[in-house]
């Protein structure tokens, strides 16, 4: 009897020995993430990004490859509004792709090192192990952290990441406003460390022509922009924001912005209707627009060939701002609208369904939206381009500060209507 007392007892030490080694702690979990991250060769994953910025929640597919030391591919798809945007990091620079409309904006950057995305692990893990303040709980399966939110949004001020107690892969990420509203949730369904890609799964051509999946192997055919260094203005060098010095010359069709002695960065677009002569210098006046694309931008004015527009308005407007003045333009030969606001903020955007195909080279700021990357360029005056179902805007303002510009373009998505 005293035996068999003896042997429960060493059992049940036994058994708790076992259970105390099986649970760790947030500062023992931070210190294996950090090896993690640190000793990180390669990484693929996918999943569903829900947006709640507007007034309606999107919904996008997030596929994520990162090869060490520098290569980034994501991969963002409405599929309900058959939208595809591919943003990418490869030698050359950093890109954001729009396949089907033919589009390509490159952006000298050291992105994403000093501008976090919620959906690539290196921000995720990084926002732990900078978070002294950081709070942690168990949640079956998964460890659960949250943290102050480092994006550029300002508006977005803590994070939940969930990663698996086994192997501390992603699953799932909460990114909470001010009032603790869940803005952007992110869903990983498969993650894998270490895989092995192709060389054109990083590569701007292949994207541009069959929007491969993380393991093509479609040979690229896309030709590049034609560099001839020319500038129409003076040439514009700037120091980029992510600590990565640059410059870029503008060729002899792009005019730049006001004010861009002081910008943050370089984008070019190649094979898209942006250029320096499309934009607007002066958010209330229609007559600028009109100036920079010849008369055909004045109000009234006609294509030499009717086309059907539809304008997207935002749903969002700051408080003491007005609603908007429409006016009906051509800008650079295509029809759009200009919405013009005035109150404690005044701000003009313009829309429009890019038709033509040049090239271009103006200075700007990659910012993250959410559903696609944006142009912010301009110093006293800024403004902000993206494009989106086809659509290109151009949101300028020289009082509008970059927060609210990135929460009307958030806006916009879906609001259909003029």
């Amino acid at each position: 009897m005293r035996r068999m007392t003896w042997t429960a007892a060493i059992l049940l030490c036994f058994s708790l020995v076992l259970a105390a080694c099986g649970t760790k702690d947030a500062e023992s979990v931070v210190k294996e993430l950090d090896k993690v991250v640190n000793s990180m060769e390669s990484y693929q994953g996918s999943g569903t990004m829900t947006l709640r910025t507007g007034q309606q929640p999107l919904e996008y597919k997030v596929e994520v490859s990162y090869q060490k030391p520098q290569y980034y591919r994501i991969k963002l798809t409405n599929e309900e509004k058959d939208i595809t945007q591919i943003v990418l990091r490869n030698d050359d620079g950093v890109f954001v792709l729009t396949p089907k409309l033919n589009k390509v904006f490159r952006f000298q950057s050291d992105w994403p090192q000093n501008q976090g995305q919620v959906y690539l692990y290196q921000t995720l893990i990084q926002s732990i192990l900078v978070d002294n303040s950081r709070q942690f709980v168990i949640d079956d399966d998964a460890y659960v952290f949250d943290v102050m939110a480092n994006y550029n949004n300002g508006s977005l001020a803590r994070q939940k990441i969930w990663l698996n107690k086994s192997d501390y892969k992603p699953v799932q990420v909460e990114v909470s406003d001010t009032n603790a509203a869940v803005m952007v949730e992110v869903k990983f369904d498969k993650f894998d460390f270490g895989p092995k890609f192709d060389k054109a799964v990083f590569e701007t051509e292949a994207n541009m022509n069959a929007a491969p999946s993380s393991q093509t192997t479609e040979e690229p055919t896309m030709t590049t922009p034609e560099e001839d260094g020319n500038a129409a203005s003076g040439n514009s060098n700037a120091t980029d924001t992510t600590n990565g010095n640059t410059s870029v010359d503008a060729n002899e069709d792009a005019a730049a912005p006001d004010n861009e002695g002081n910008q943050s960065g370089n984008a070019t677009e190649e094979d898209s209707a942006v250029d320096g002569n499309d934009q607007t210098n002066d958010s209330g006046n229609a007559a600028n627009a009109a100036e920079n694309e010849g008369d055909d931008a004045a109000t009234g004015a006609k294509p030499e060939e009717e086309a059907d527009f539809t304008a997207m308005t935002p749903s969002y407007t700051p408080d003491g701002v007005s609603e908007p003045e429409l006016v009906d333009i051509v800008f650079g030969g295509n029809p759009g609208l200009m919405s013009r606001y005035t109150g404690d903020y005044s701000y003009t955007l313009i829309q429009t369904e890019p038709k033509d195909v040049a090239t271009s080279y103006v200075p700007g700021l990659l910012v993250d939206l959410g559903f696609t990357m944006g142009q912010l360029s301009g110093d006293e005056q800024q403004t902000l381009i993206w494009t989106y179902e086809g659509h290109q805007f151009r949101l300028t303002s020289a009082n509008l500060p970059e927060t609210e510009m990135i929460k009307i373009a958030q806006s916009v998505q879906g609001e259909i209507g003029k």
